[in-house]
């Protein structure tokens, strides 16, 4: 029992080392119930684990990401979306010494409170319900309230602040507002899925034949590059180094940010995708 115990000293020991900005485990502000700690796992390892085998998770590979009803296996669902947003997060995470688990936590949760049939599934609850639908707050509802049997998840502060805030709606990438959220991991999330979305909705538009390659703004092509693997790679380099550069800077204040340049061309390409995918007239 003692070598368990030592187990998640180890951990918190471990992230010592990470960047004074980090969010670290031991310190976190605590779950809406107290529990005795795990022996083996940090308290942000215990709460991905807690998304991955609950319900809502399970859900997601019915949900899609755009199209309502697509014809093949190879459009995007809300799973396939989540494990993407998780990868590239975690990679962002892991350059920038951030808190990996926390990081994955949050990715893995973000989505579990979208609806079925893309956005227009949202747009119709939220024309139907006297407060509106928002699926940030649903993914909130559904880890603190509606999974295991009506007693929630009980997941950290942490996680339930990144899950609550990583929702964008229409404003501009790093717009007013974008990063208010408590943690530097929160932060990231919101950029992985940024970054995940816009990505493969195009991929995606160009297999429905809503769009052509040939239509995406020359701007793009030429900073981002012609693929998705170069755009997301060119994406998050940027995200990376120029918050390496902003964080050791403002270690107080710490804050994702990106290029102007990359951030200019990423918000023409997200304009593009509204006009051309999301809201077509």
């Amino acid at each position: 029992m003692a070598t368990n115990f030592y187990n998640r000293q180890r951990i918190e020991k471990a992230e010592e080392n990470l960047a004074p900005y980090a969010s670290r485990s031991k310190y976190s502000r605590g779950r809406i119930r107290q529990e005795e700690p795990c022996q083996l796992r940090s308290e942000f390892q215990r709460d991905r684990d807690r998304i991955i085998h609950c319900n809502a998770f399970r859900r997601l590979k019915h949900k899609t990401q755009v199209f309502i009803a697509p014809l093949d296996d190879h459009y995007v669902t809300r799973l396939t979306h989540t494990l993407e947003v998780a990868q590239i997060a975690r990679t962002i995470s892991r350059a920038l010494n951030s808190n990996e688990d926390l990081t994955e936590a949050i990715a893995l949760g973000h989505d579990l409170g979208h609806t079925p049939f893309g956005h227009i599934g949202e747009e119709a609850l939220n024309s139907l319900c006297p407060d509106g639908f928002r699926h940030n707050e649903q993914s909130l509802r559904i880890v603190d309230i509606l999974e295991n049997n009506g007693k929630g998840l009980n997941l950290t502060w942490e996680v339930r602040d990144g899950i609550l805030n990583h929702s964008k709606g229409q404003i501009t990438v790093l717009g007013n507002g974008w990063n208010n959220i408590g943690t530097i991991e929160g932060q990231i999330v919101k950029m992985a899925d940024m970054i995940a979305y816009i990505n493969h909705d195009i991929r995606d538009a160009i297999r429905a034949n809503i769009i052509s390659e040939d239509e995406l703004p020359i701007s793009v092509v030429n900073t981002l590059g012609n693929t998705s693997s170069q755009r997301i790679n060119t994406l998050v380099h940027d995200i990376v180094i120029h918050s390496a550069n902003t964080l050791n800077k403002h270690p107080t204040k710490p804050t994702i940010s990106m290029s102007s340049n990359i951030l200019a061309i990423t918000n023409t390409l997200r304009e593009f995708l509204f006009e051309k995918v999301y809201n077509p007239s």
